[in-house]
């Protein structure tokens, strides 16, 4: 990621459009039996790990004002709070599991690409407006939480994390292979 403010939101926008024609075509190629297939890696099927890849970017808009909020206060703060996000992992790790399942029940197919679609032209108009010393401004992270976290990220990073964390869950969909 680019330091230069510019350059970061351009490279941020190119990745949201070149991951929404993506989506667009998964969720369009996908039959009925590949939605129901288990995914590779996951527990879950393909339509369930599908609403997690659009899961992540509604994870950044909420990450967004604490990462704003964080990135002003002390150091040893965020520190703190992220060892305490760390404490609750385990429970973390099971809502974040049985939610996704439950939602993909009800968000899918052209319910699930509107709801991708708005969210990342909201997250694209916020990373317009952007000051770029609130860019550069970040928190430490519970790193067990997501191997895409590090210990601390900026909010530049944060905006980046939606298509790390889809690029690593693109790779465990089953869709059009064979069973």
């Amino acid at each position: 990621m680019s330091s230069d403010a510019s350059s970061t939101r351009q490279e941020v926008h190119d990745e949201l459009e070149h991951v929404r024609a993506d989506f667009h075509a998964l969720v369009a190629a996908a039959t009925p039996a590949d939605l129901r297939r288990p995914s590779s890696g996951t527990r879950w099927t393909n339509g369930q790990l599908l609403f997690h890849m659009f899961f992540g970017y509604l994870v950044v808009r909420r990450l967004i004002p604490l990462v704003r909020l964080m990135g002003r206060l002390p150091g040893p703060v965020g520190r703190i709070f992220a060892r305490v996000l760390e404490a609750g992992t385990r429970l973390f790790h099971l809502i974040n599991y049985q939610s996704d399942r439950g939602a993909a029940r009800v968000i899918h197919g052209p319910r699930l690409l509107r709801w991708f679609d708005r969210t990342l032209d909201v997250l694209q108009a916020q990373l317009e407006t952007e000051p770029a010393a609130a860019l550069a401004r970040g928190m430490h992270m519970p790193l067990s939480w997501d191997p895409c976290f590090r210990d601390w990220m900026s909010l530049a990073e944060i905006y980046h994390y939606g298509t790390q964390h889809y690029d690593h869950h693109r790779q465990q969909l089953t869709i059009g292979r064979p069973s």
